[in-house]
């Protein structure tokens, strides 16, 4: 799974500590997610969407098996 999580806390001007405050997890949580490291749980991937406001797919790209 992609995502575009770097570029909406960009757009908004939120550095990677602030974001993780905001949806109370680790900086180091961010950092991973953004690297595409880790995958979040469906609630954390809600929390963000909605942080954003945006839905859970303008943010997280699922691709299986590499392809769109």
């Amino acid at each position: 799974m992609e995502n575009r999580l770097a570029e909406f806390r960009k757009k908004h001007g939120w550095s990677q500590g602030k974001l993780a405050e905001k949806l109370h997890v680790s900086r180091q949580t961010i950092i991973s997610i953004e690297k595409n490291r880790y995958s979040p749980s469906l609630p954390l991937a809600f929390e963000i969407s909605r942080t954003f406001g945006v839905s859970i797919e303008d943010i997280f790209i699922y691709r299986e098996g590499g392809r769109e």
